[in-house]
């Protein structure tokens, strides 16, 4: 079956195991979401993540789930812009997500970025999602 939204998968994955306070979870591999995992753990909402190869070409990252006190670091993380509805923002127009406790993550000409990144290069893209 065919995956119509990766990234939606890859967001729904981290949430639902986070309800189970999983300590990881895996996810298949592609150039996208190692992008998003590298901005979630430069952040500080994720640990880490490894990624696997196996035979054939397949391959899948493992996330290291983060928690504080017994809570999960991320609250909430959002698809906003979706294969049915593509959401795009300038430097201007880029949202504070909950006044700049949380962040948004973007697809720029200049690669995947945090919003905070891209207000300081001054570049604009699709809205990815947002996590707090």
């Amino acid at each position: 079956m065919t995956m119509s939204d990766p990234l939606g998968d890859m967001l729904t994955r981290i949430r639902n195991a986070q309800q189970r306070r999983k300590s990881s979870v895996t996810t298949p591999a592609s150039k996208l979401r190692g992008r998003v995992l590298e901005v979630l753990t430069d952040e500080g909402y994720i640990r880490g993540y490894t990624r696997t190869d196996f035979d054939g070409g397949k391959s899948e990252f493992e996330i290291e789930l983060k928690y504080y006190e017994g809570a999960p670091v991320i609250q909430k993380i959002a698809r906003i812009s979706k294969p049915g509805r593509r959401v795009y923002t300038s430097v201007k127009d880029m949202p504070r997500v909950s006044n700049g406790l949380g962040i948004a993550i973007l697809s720029t000409p200049r690669g995947v970025m945090s919003d905070t990144r891209a207000r300081d290069e001054n570049v604009g893209g699709e809205l990815l999602c947002q996590v707090f």
